[in-house]
């Protein structure tokens, strides 16, 4: 393999690239317990994209680790993770938006900047709104199940340059927010960059 880009993406900050088939993404937490929001598309039709139900349904779990194929809303493989420092990621907490911190924090987080708002800035240099937003993976993202069935949000399990790798089995778009959240544990209220490496065939 060779490198194809390798960017540093600054904290609260978006960004996108498309992965070649047969080529890798990396996803590096540089500083430790920074939640990484993220979709997927099909490169050359973004109609078809990530989708959590038909990827938690083919794996029969709800976190993500090594060896999870990550499928579009046809069942289509799209990237499949082959290697993990970390060993659980998020697939139900969803992705934070100016209108949730209200509703969870209050109306003095309204102008805060969230995932939301940075997935609709960088979708929309490849042609994607609202509506093609879906639900998200939230890469190192700590969220256990109690036992009443709620969601926590906890301090995460990540640590200093750990790392998630997938391969793409197509052409695939990732859209990315490195989380902005400072209001629960997910980045320890204090969101920090993160390295992003796509590694060619």
């Amino acid at each position: 393999m060779t490198v194809a880009s390798d960017n540093v993406v600054a904290a609260r900050a978006p960004w996108s690239g498309v992965v070649p088939a047969g080529a890798t993404i990396e996803l590096v937490d540089l500083k430790g317990n920074q939640a990484v929001d993220c979709l997927f598309y099909l490169a050359g039709d973004t109609a078809e994209r990530y989708s959590a139900p038909e990827t938690l349904t083919w794996q029969e779990s709800i976190f993500l680790g090594v060896g999870s194929v990550l499928r579009s809303d046809t069942g289509r493989p799209l990237l499949t993770v082959v290697a993990d420092d970390v060993g659980r990621h998020d697939t139900l907490g969803g992705a934070c938006s100016k209108e949730s911190n209200t509703l969870r924090y209050g109306h003095h987080t309204r102008n805060q900047h969230a995932c939301v708002e940075n997935f609709l800035a960088e979708g929309a240099r490849w042609g994607l709104g609202k509506r093609d937003l879906v639900s998200n993976i939230n890469w190192y993202m700590n969220v256990p199940v109690e036992e009443s069935g709620t969601l926590g949000i906890v301090d995460g399990i990540s640590a200093p340059g750990l790392s998630v790798t997938l391969l793409a089995h197509e052409d695939v778009l990732a859209l990315i927010s490195n989380c902005p959240q400072i209001n629960n544990p997910c980045n320890g209220f204090n969101p920090t960059p993160v390295r992003i490496v796509i590694d060619a065939p």
